[in-house]
């Protein structure tokens, strides 16, 4: 699509107001910071830590040096916060049944239920990021009278962490459990440290340091390794102690993977350790107090529930972005592989139409308008290429109101056959209807005075319209300054779209835009229309989908080359591209009534504008969504498989293009920009058009912005043409 500046008739429009302004500006940062949070907050909470079992062998045959004699000979349960620290040890004939890394969706409740059937208590040792992303498992635990202990919020070597983070790991925790259920809980076990056995010199320190601040800490007595899934019957063997009657304290899981097998092994074994007279209690009760949970205050549950509050949210919209992620994905690479099939079978198609159409060919003169506001450094090279064209021409300048000397430059030239209109400022759409109203031949070539034509364009652009059906030809606008790294940019956007995207359009006969920059009209077909219209910023699409719902065909002339200057600078393509993105909002909205139109209009609405919202307005809208969730999976996931999902995306796109680049017969060198092209140009066009969707929904018109000029079109030597073989 190209489109290029000229000043709008009048005075100049009304600046927004500070609200409007605000509108456009603040809510792009809010959203961004929103999905930023949303991303940090689901990733810190949900990202997938190592269970207790991955932890085995880091811990086996570590020296217990350091560790008090006390504490290495005595109970399980230990509270360092003495000196010497106290331990307990389950009485005789009583089991105490722990459950580590919950609460987990899937087995928790199952786990749950088998218990309250058999009226036997747990103790769940749960991790912050479960607890908040599942409250409600941890309240029905409460309710059902069972035991919680913190298993800290991450699951975390604490003998490998800071102080600092021990207690940020804590501190997160007990906030979870504040917000879930209003409680906090003194009892604790630390992730890979089972049994007193497995502590070493740094565990015991982080021990003291927990003990310090009033926590107990739980060991076990009996391991049942059910995270490696022996068998129910097996898991179950070994939860009964192996002195009958002797008390121990059992440790399970209740996440972390499959724990159907623990399920079935609790139902053998509650009934069997009952049978042999065992009775069931938690740390608490071996510790001879009531419980070892107590009710967090006002500020903690407010506090804890904002912070719950923020893990659902965030988990449902990052529920919601993974989708919408697999719908945009889905429609890109649809697009692509829909873009390049149609491509190869239009440019097949081209080389087998032995004629452009049924009619006669056109051989006749044709009238070429250029409009020109203030283009003094670009008229002479554009009116030089058009009179040097292959094709008889008539060129009628339109020069609106210019005050640079445009028009006198254009009559200095005294080039043949051309002829310099003068006319008061009314703006684009009223000069060209002056041109097309002062042209002499039935059909019009249209382009902007800072374009420059091959001597082939024009004969190739009016081809097509030896088909009487036909009433406009979209050229092939290629970037004439595309040195820099924002002219390559630029340079594989056209490629890419006048070679791929229009050739779909063709075969399709929903061609959106005639460009600016290189078209004809048939004049009867312009005034069926309705001529062009100041209606829209995009002049261009308003009246090529004028023409569609009027009943015309709009061809593409890939041979017709046309080299045109593209904004050197972000800030100027941020102007082009956000006038451009609002206008082609404007025209799709005014011409909506082609959706339940019948015959060619009809086609072009329930064809034309569907593709045109969901491939250059809701799509490009969405597709941040991929670069955000790269920068998810690279922080939070696995990095080599995101590093390698997005250098599978990058390489569809790079096949995109270089089957455009070997239509147009370019050289494939400027393709080492497309990486750089992704994350860099690809954000800015993101940016541009959201602001030009929060510009439509403010209400707000956006005004024309003209672009400065420097008339540094440059035609490589080739000349441009296509090669015959392509």
């Amino acid at each position: 699509m190209r489109r290029r500046p000229h000043r709008p008739a009048g005075p100049p429009s009304a600046t927004p107001g500070p609200r409007r302004r605000w509108f456009r500006i603040v809510v792009p940062l809010v959203l961004l910071a929103f999905v930023v949070s949303v991303l940090a907050v689901e990733g810190y909470t949900s990202r997938g830590f190592a269970g207790d079992q991955e932890g085995r062998g880091e811990r086996a045959g570590r020296s217990g040096a350091g560790v008090p004699r006390e504490v290495a000979e005595g109970g399980p349960v230990v509270d360092a916060g003495h000196d010497p620290p106290r331990t307990y040890r389950a009485p005789a004939g009583t089991v105490v049944l722990t459950f580590d890394d919950g609460p987990d969706p899937a087995w928790t409740p199952r786990i749950r239920e088998v218990l309250d059937r058999h009226d036997v208590p747990g103790t769940f040792f749960v991790t912050g990021r479960q607890t908040a992303r599942h409250p409600d498992l941890v309240r029905d635990l409460i309710r059902s009278g069972h035991e919680i202990g913190v298993h800290t919020f991450s699951h975390p070597d604490l003998a490998t962490q800071s102080e600092d983070a021990v207690d940020r790991e804590l501190a997160f925790t007990q906030l979870a459990l504040a917000g879930a259920a209003g409680v906090h809980s003194s009892l604790v076990r630390m992730p890979y440290s089972s049994t007193t056995g497995s502590l070493d010199g740094p565990s015991w320190t982080v021990a003291r340091h927990l003990g310090e601040k009033g926590y107990v800490l739980a060991f076990v007595d009996q391991d049942t390794r059910d995270w490696s899934r022996p068998g129910a019957r097996a898991i179950a063997d070994a939860a009964v102690p192996e002195v009958p009657g002797r008390g121990t304290i059992v440790l399970l899981h209740d996440s972390g993977g499959d724990r159907s097998q623990t399920v079935r092994a609790l139902e053998t074994l509650v009934p069997r350790l009952k049978a042999d007279g065992y009775r069931f209690s938690t740390v608490a009760g071996l510790v001879g107090v009531e419980r070892l949970m107590g009710g967090a205050g006002t500020a903690e549950r407010w506090q804890g529930w904002v912070f719950v509050t923020a893990v659902t949210v965030s988990g449902t919209t990052v529920s919601v972005l993974g989708a919408l992620l697999l719908v945009v994905g889905g429609l890109v690479l649809a697009r692509c592989v829909a873009m390049l099939g149609l491509a190869h079978r239009h440019a097949r198609r081209a080389r087998r139409r032995p004629r452009a159409g049924p009619g006669p060919p056109v051989t006749g003169p044709v009238s070429v308008v250029v409009p020109a506001y203030n283009e003094v450094v670009c008229i002479g090279k554009t009116l030089r290429s058009l009179v040097a064209s292959d094709h008889p021409v008539e060129i009628v300048v339109v020069d609106d109101g210019s005050d640079d000397g445009t028009a006198d430059a254009a009559e200095a030239l005294r080039l043949p056959g051309v002829t310099v209109v003068r006319t008061p400022n009314r703006g684009k759409a009223a000069a060209l209807n002056t041109g097309v109203l002062r042209a002499s031949h039935d059909v019009v070539v249209m382009l902007d005075a800072d374009t420059v034509f091959e001597p082939s364009t024009v004969g190739h652009l009016v081809e097509p319209f030896a088909d009487p059906s036909v009433g406009a030809t979209a050229g092939n606008a290629k970037v004439g300054n595309r040195h820099g790294m924002l002219g390559r940019w630029q340079h594989i956007e056209y490629v890419m779209g006048f070679n791929l995207d229009r050739r779909m359009y063709d075969l399709l006969r929903c061609m959106p835009t005639v460009p600016g920059a290189v078209g004809a009209f048939r004049v009867s077909a312009l005034r069926q229309a309705g001529m062009l219209s100041g209606d829209t910023l995009a002049e261009d699409t308003d009246l090529t989908m004028a023409l569609h719902r009027a009943g015309w065909e709009v061809r593409y002339a890939e041979h017709a080359v046309a080299w045109t200057e593209a904004p050197g600078s972000l800030r100027q393509l941020w102007r082009q591209r956000y006038r451009w993105s609002y206008g082609t909002m404007q025209a799709a909205w005014k011409h909506r009534h082609a959706l339940v139109e019948r015959g060619h209009a009809g086609r072009f609405g329930r064809v034309g504008l569907p593709l045109l919202a969901v491939f250059q307005i809701l799509t490009p809208l969405l597709a941040p969504l991929i670069d955000l969730l790269t920068l998810y999976g690279l922080v939070f996931g696995n990095a080599a498989l995101t590093l390698l999902a997005w250098c599978g995306v990058l390489a569809v796109q790079g096949v995109c293009a270089a089957y455009a680049f070997r239509l147009d017969g370019e050289p494939l060198r400027p393709l080492w920009a497309l990486p750089v092209q992704q994350v860099v140009y690809r954000q800015v066009m993101y940016l541009v058009l959201l602001q030009a969707c929060l510009t439509a929904l403010s209400g707000y018109r956006l005004p024309w912005q003209r672009l400065k000029r420097k008339g540094n079109v440059v035609v490589p030597p080739r000349g441009g043409g296509l090669p015959s073989g392509v």
